[in-house]
C-alpha cells in the first residue's frame, strides 16, 4: 500500500487515480463529488463525499501511526514483526490514537 496517496475513481471513465491528500483544498457534493486541489484543478470522482472524507481521515491516521512507530523505534532500528505489531496496538490505544480514530489493521 502506498501511504503517500489515496485512490479514487474518476467519474465517467472509471479510471483509478492517485491523489495526494495534502493537496486537497476542499471536496464537495454537487451532486457528484468534486475534489478541488490547492492549485485549482478539479477532479470529479465516483466516490461519495463521505467516502472521500473517510479515505483522507484514514490516510492521515496512518501517517500519524507511522510517526508514532518511528518515534518509538527509530528509523535505524530493525524492529521485529512482533515489535511493530505491539507498536501499532499501542498507537491505537494511546490518547492520540483514540482522538484520530486510527483505523484497525486487523485482517
Amino acid at each position: 500500500m502506498d501511504l503517500r496517496v489515496i485512490i479514487v475513481t474518476r467519474l465517467g471513465n472509471g479510471v483509478a487515480i492517485a491523489v495526494n491528500p495534502d493537496l486537497i483544498e476542499r471536496a464537495e457534493a454537487t451532486p457528484d463529488t468534486v475534489i478541488t486541489l490547492v492549485d485549482g484543478h478539479k477532479l470529479v470522482v465516483e466516490e461519495p463525499l463521505a467516502q472521500v472524507v473517510d479515505l483522507v481521515r484514514s490516510w492521515r491516521a496512518s501517517v500519524a501511526a507511522s510517526a508514532l512507530t518511528l518515534a518509538r523505534y527509530g528509523e535505524d532500528d530493525a524492529a521485529t514483526a512482533d515489535d511493530v505489531s505491539t507498536a501499532e496496538r499501542s498507537a491505537h490505544e494511546s490518547t492520540f490514537g483514540r482522538v484520530l480514530r486510527l483505523p484497525s489493521r486487523e485482517v
